[in-house]
């Protein structure tokens, strides 16, 4: 994964901005393992969730195992506790909210979608794990405690679900870059389409002009030889035309 090792186009999304999101749902679910309406809604739609509910798991908060019936359960759960009708006071933050589970569930119904999203998953607990391998290593060659914050599972997780909607954020943005361009290409190739059209277009109209006038242009080529050929016989006539013979006076 690009992300991986280095900066990648998703750095304006801040590590403060998942440490703080983390922390506030985690604290919601210590509070509420449920949830109320206004809880999840809240949660669905904080600042950011635009990039951290691109993990279907996340945003019906069910683990990536989960089997097809947990996921229908979940789904229906959590469907009527954000739907519209029952969040009457606040309708339009609840249908937002609403959609992104309805999204998420679709997702995770299609295989191929669901494994892509495992496949993010499981990237971002690889590099963790990679990651804190190469803590201990360069902690034992400088010769300290090779003691890392990950070894607290709770830090690990939350290590774990950074990394995660990091490539997660980083597969949409890409997704974005080659949907752009393909659209970019396809105007293109519109645009010397009509183009090509219109020069078609053009050429036709000229050989239509040309054969309609043709005719007329003959009959102007004809009598504009005529003209000349009887130009040119007078011409000729007057050269071989005698002269006159001068009558002698005699004396």
């Amino acid at each position: 994964m690009a992300a991986a090792g280095g900066e990648s186009s998703t750095e304006n999304v801040s590590d403060e901005l998942f440490n703080n999101f983390y922390t506030e749902v985690k604290q919601i679910e210590k509070r509420d393992s449920v949830l109320t309406s206004k809880q999840q809604i809240d949660r669905l739609l904080r600042p950011g969730s635009s990039y951290f509910n691109l993990n279907p798991f996340e945003v019906l908060q069910i683990d990536p195992e989960a089997t097809d019936d947990e996921l229908k359960k979940r789904f229906r759960a959590l469907s009527i506790l954000v739907h519209p009708d029952k969040n009457q006071g606040d309708p339009d933050r609840a249908q937002k909210a609403f959609e992104a589970v309805d999204k998420a569930y679709k997702l995770l119904l299609e295989p191929e979608q669901r494994k892509r999203a495992l496949d993010v998953i499981h990237a971002g607990q690889e590099y963790v794990e990679h990651n804190v391998k190469e803590k201990r290593k360069q902690l034992k060659k400088e010769g300290k405690p090779i003691d890392v914050e990950e070894d607290d599972p709770e830090m690990f997780k939350q290590a774990v679900y950074k990394q995660t909607m990091k490539l997660f954020a980083e597969l949409e943005i890409k997704r974005k870059e080659r949907e752009a361009k393909e659209m970019h290409e396809r105007k293109r190739a519109r645009e010397e389409e009509i183009e090509a059209a219109e020069k078609a277009k053009r050429e036709r109209e000229w050989q239509k002009n040309f054969e309609e006038t043709r005719d007329g242009r003959v009959d102007s080529w004809r009598t504009f030889q005529a003209k000349g050929k009887k130009s040119k016989e007078k011409k000729n006539r007057s050269f071989l035309k005698p002269p006159k013979v001068k009558m002698e006076q005699r004396e």
